[in-house]
């Protein structure tokens, strides 16, 4: 995928800085919106988290960085869900368009 995000890189800095604080290793993919071309100075960036091994993301470290966002300065909403928790046909969609925003841990179970 091409970075194709619609994001002031200062606000990129500081969300990318964010998920390396509170979940290192963690791979993380931007979808919607502010991806597709269809956004505007306040849409809100669509996050989606996929732990190492597509794991599901502990509930209390999704908590902590969905606070940590919130407490930010960043301007707009950022909402971030757990690849995991999604319904197929919603991951089908987000495969369809979406920037990686952070890389994750390589499992090498999976190879």
């Amino acid at each position: 995928m091409g970075d194709r995000l619609r994001l002031e890189s200062s606000h990129r800095e500081q969300i990318e800085a964010l998920l390396r604080q509170h979940l290192p290793g963690v791979e993380v993919w931007a979808y919607g919106s502010r991806v597709n071309g269809l956004s505007h100075d306040v849409s809100d960036l669509d996050l989606v988290l996929r732990g190492p091994g597509l794991t599901p993301i502990p509930a209390a470290a999704l908590s902590e960085l969905r606070q940590a966002f919130s407490d930010s300065n960043i301007p707009i909403l950022v909402d971030a869900r757990d690849w995991a928790q999604l319904p197929e046909g919603f991951r089908r969609e987000i495969e369809r368009g979406y920037v990686q925003v952070a890389e994750g841990e390589v499992d090498f179970l999976e190879h």
